[in-house]
């Protein structure tokens, strides 16, 4: 990389936005490395709030990055959130944007 030439970051504009929120990049970093993980696990492994992860959890729903499973376990709810195969794909090129970056700046 030249340092005299201005870093081009025109592959920055086109990252992920709904994935780019903090709240929702949290929820598929921990999605990713699991099958599928219950509302209690998200909610430790995010530090999200209730209301925060529900909110965020259902606009990754709407993108088709994840379902939501809800069903009763000890006649409790019992909400499961799984990765789509759309999820793991975008989540992975959103991942391989910002490792551009990072080598991109290494140079600067």
């Amino acid at each position: 990389m030249n340092p005299d030439q201005p870093l081009d970051l025109s592959q920055l504009v086109e990252v992920d936005r709904i994935i780019h929120e903090p709240a929702r990049a949290a929820i598929m970093a921990v999605l990713y490395g699991v099958e599928s993980a219950d509302f209690k696990f998200l909610l430790e492994t995010t530090q999200l709030t209730k209301g925060n992860l529900s909110v965020h959890a259902r606009k990754l729903q709407a993108a088709e990055y994840l379902t939501i499973e809800k069903s009763f376990l000890n006649n409790y709810p019992h909400t499961r959130y799984s990765m789509t195969k759309l999820g793991r794909a975008a989540f992975k090129a959103y991942v391989e944007k910002l490792k551009w970056l990072s080598k991109a700046m290494e140079g600067k």
